[in-house]
């Protein structure tokens, strides 16, 4: 369903601020796949998801969706296959409008648009059918404008809208680190919800170990834009946030700095 391909992406070449943001990467995710990527401030996870997202374009290297090359794809048109949810819960939502018109804008996005009315009576009751699967009793609000919801409710709704057009590939950037604990963690069990019962193929970036260790069925470790560590299957499943920073010193010779990562 994805395949990085020999990933190469270089910022401010041939400048004192030249820096390596992704050295040679190969990546492929099968269908339903669901994969963690954790690392440190610097590490390159950002950029793997805007490779993917087609916000940026590789210096070398191919990207596939689908079996379908799409490196030169602009941004505007791969998003017809990627859901996206980012940290900030004010970004994938519009909050001067209300929940059924931000809904209705990511139901029809994969649409051919016409000049027909954007809320019907129909498209009411399938809102409501599936806000009614986050259990926060948003189904009854449909005309509430999405400004007036909390963080954790926007990034439900966000996360819902990602996926209301089967896209191709779901990711997740940080999409619970800007919430408190309780909010992030009504949302990532939203997220195990979700991604098992649509089957999507993932990536998730996460500061958070263990939501890492909890989530998906595979995961990666980056530092300094390369992947270091895959793990997946059993092994992931028996992996503790001890072994994983061990593993991490081991490669490295050097402690994880980072103190998000240790926070579950």
């Amino acid at each position: 369903m994805l395949l990085l391909n020999q990933i190469h992406k270089v910022f401010n070449e041939g400048t004192l601020d030249e820096k390596i943001a992704l050295e040679d990467i190969n990546l492929k995710l099968e269908p339903g796949d669901f994969v963690t990527v954790i690392g440190s401030n610097g590490a390159g996870k950002s950029t793997l998801m805007n490779m993917v997202s087609g916000v940026l374009t590789p210096d070398v290297g191919d990207v596939f969706i689908d079996e379908n090359k799409v490196t030169a794809m602009p941004e505007y048109k791969r998003s017809r296959l990627i859901g996206r949810v980012f940290q900030d819960p004010m970004a994938g939502t519009a909050p001067s409008m209300t929940i059924q018109e931000n809904l209705a804008m990511a139901y029809c996005r994969n649409r051919r648009r016409t000049l027909v009315k954007g809320v019907t009576k129909k498209l009411k009751t399938t809102f409501r059918e599936a806000l009614g699967t986050l259990h926060l009793g948003l189904e009854d609000r449909l005309n509430a404008k999405v400004g007036m919801l909390s963080g954790g409710e926007r990034q439900a709704l966000s996360l819902l809208m990602a996926t209301f057009t089967d896209p191709k590939i779901l990711l997740l950037d940080e999409h619970t680190a800007a919430l408190d604990p309780a909010r992030a963690e009504l949302i990532t069990k939203l997220t195990g919800e979700i991604v098992e019962d649509t089957g999507l193929t993932t990536i998730m970036v996460t500061h958070n170990m263990q939501q890492a260790l909890d989530l998906g069925n595979r995961l990666i470790m980056m530092d300094s834009g390369k992947i270091i560590l895959e793990v997946d299957g059993e092994d992931k499943e028996k992996l503790t946030i001890e072994e994983l920073l061990h593993e991490f010193q081991r490669i490295k010779g050097a402690k994880l700095n980072s103190d998000r990562a240790l926070l579950g």
